[in-house]
């Protein structure tokens, strides 16, 4: 059944400081060559890096890129911040444990007393969101929801491995979500997770599980630990899964679909489920080049990229499509 929600406005924010290959080149055993053809990423924008110079800016947390992605939709949508309704954000790279990421830019939007929480999905976190979003809409009792997805990624990544530290980039994007009298809406979605496979993706201390200690720092358990081939695997089997599971549902197929905007941690995963939806890359809007991978913000920084640059007409269906650390999936088939 469709549920009657649209995106009202949209806006991103990205750290201005930009790291590309060539900068990693320097301080690590890699090349632009071996980052481009593993990953497709050439550039991506970071709040720190403590092994080049300027090492880092310790005073942007992700609620400050939160507010500030926030606060371009809200104009965009027309509207003040008076007139959130509730405040939901997607992160693997929140400001503290608690409170909320979602409190903290709570705080700095000026807004009281709406609810306001974190989502824990990693990269799909942001789809996790908009489902949210729609039940809470379609409930009566909300409206003007804030959905954001953000991370600052390099403070958690290990700058010494390049396996992971070359991936992962900054940055934050905000979607507000209402009511829709049309026909506009989420015609089908899907999303899922499996635990038992978590540590193939994950940050190992911090919490409960693994308190903070001198040795825990000294191995660096506080920094993304990934074993990159098996969620490689995981990645391109869910995704694709996911992305056909919601156009079965809806009675759709690929050629139905006029703008595919999936979660992009890799190029080559990309192009592998854009081959098992059998989804043209000329109706894939990419932005992994320029931002890398930035968990649960890639795919409402990519929505906003695509509207900004006009490939996103009245009416259009898009396909969204996710993987991340959980391990976590879904996808959704929305008409704008």
């Amino acid at each position: 059944m469709q549920r009657k929600i649209k995106i009202i406005g949209t806006g991103s924010a990205l750290p201005p400081r930009i790291i590309t290959n060539y900068d990693l080149e320097k301080i690590l055993n890699t090349s632009d060559e071996w980052i481009r053809e593993r990953t497709g990423i050439r550039e991506r924008h970071i709040v720190a890096c403590p092994i080049t110079s300027p090492a880092s800016d310790e005073s942007i947390a992700t609620s400050d890129l939160v507010v500030e992605s926030t606060k371009i939709a809200l104009r965009d949508a027309g509207l003040g911040v008076k007139d959130l309704g509730a405040i939901i954000v997607a992160t693997a790279s929140p400001d503290t444990i608690y409170p909320s990421t979602a409190c903290w830019a709570q705080k700095k939007l000026e807004v009281p007393g709406i609810p306001a929480f974190d989502i824990s999905a990693a990269c799909s976190g942001f789809l996790y969101g908009l489902e949210l979003a729609s039940a809470l809409i379609e409930s009566g009792r909300y409206r003007n929801i804030l959905v954001s997805g953000a991370e600052v990624m390099s403070k958690i990544v290990n700058w010494e491995d390049r396996e992971t530290c070359v991936l992962f980039g900054d940055g934050a994007g905000s979607v507000i979500v209402d009511k829709a009298q049309d026909d506009r809406g989420i015609i089908s979605s899907y999303l899922g997770a499996d635990g038992t496979l978590g540590e193939l993706l994950y940050q190992p201390a911090g919490g409960t599980r693994m308190p903070a200690s001198q040795e825990t720092i000294d191995k660096k358990l506080h920094t993304v630990h990934m074993k990159g081939r098996e969620v490689f695997k995981y990645a391109i089997r869910t995704m694709g899964d996911s992305a056909l599971r919601v156009l079965k549902e809806a009675n759709l197929t690929s050629d139905d679909i006029a703008l595919f905007v999936p979660h992009q941690a890799n190029l080559r995963i990309v192009e592998a489920t854009c081959e098992r939806v059998n989804m043209p890359m000329e109706r894939t809007h990419l932005i992994i080049h320029k931002y890398g991978n930035v968990p649960a913000a890639s795919i409402p920084l990519t929505l906003d990229d695509a509207l900004r640059a006009g490939r996103i007409k009245r009416g259009d269906l898009l396909l969204f499509t996710a993987f991340g650390g959980g391990l976590t999936w879904g996808a959704m088939v929305l008409k704008w």
